[in-house]
């Protein structure tokens, strides 16, 4: 007699006993196999094209490059790879921004395993999977699709990247350390921070910073 395939699974959070943890809960629930665990989401890429996951879960929060920006390249290098994102923390513009990169789901840390394994069952079969707290902030219609409430937040105003220069200067990282993390010129990173201000009418790095964090770029 067959067995079912078991599904797949990478893991990626910085935070070795939250990683850890979740690998224990997964490795021993019958159906589940953790293929990859990284700290990293560079290192989460790699191991997404290397190993072709059915379903990658990515804490939102980690040094180096964003997850939502690793979130896109692995839907771009392993398409059948589907998205999970895992976060101690319901903001809207966290949320706007998996949905953004087509996540499939969206976990927080407080939830149970029972109910983390029930949303990567679902996703791996093709279906979207929210915490209760995050689906109160969406909405989800009958096909499926998940779309993000309507906001005003002046977030609007900003590019992908200029979100994510934002999000490294919240963090107190200087210009030539965000230009490393996200491989572009120092001129580069200075014409976005300037670009950032103009449109946010905030020309004071530490009220950028603030902004940053109020709008859940970073946690305080």
């Amino acid at each position: 007699m067959s067995h079912p395939r078991c599904i797949r699974i990478l893991l990626c959070d910085d935070q070795a006993l939250v990683r850890h943890t979740l690998a224990t809960w997964l490795g021993a629930a019958p159906g589940f196999e953790v293929v990859a665990e990284t700290d990293s989401a560079d290192d989460a890429i790699a191991e997404a094209q290397r190993l072709k996951p059915d379903v990658a879960l990515l804490d939102i929060d980690m040094p180096g490059r964003l997850s939502f920006e690793a979130a896109r390249m692995i839907r771009t290098i392993s398409p059948q790879t589907k998205v999970i994102f895992l976060s101690g923390f319901c903001h809207d513009n966290y949320v706007e921004q998996a949905l953004s990169v087509q996540a499939s789901g969206y976990l927080l840390k407080g939830d149970r395993p029972d109910e983390i394994m029930e949303a990567i069952r679902k996703v791996a079969g093709g279906s979207v999977f929210f915490s209760p707290a995050v689906q109160s902030r969406i909405v989800i219609d009958p096909g499926g699709a998940a779309a993000p409430p309507e906001r005003h937040s002046r977030l609007k105003l900003l590019s992908r990247r200029e979100i994510e220069v934002l999000g490294y200067m919240g963090r107190g990282l200087a210009k030539k350390q965000i230009a490393d993390a996200m491989h572009l010129s120092t001129n580069t990173i200075g014409r976005h921070v300037t670009s950032i201000m103009n449109k946010l009418d905030i020309h004071d790095r530490v009220e950028l910073a603030r902004f940053a964090i109020r709008e859940g770029l970073v946690q305080p």
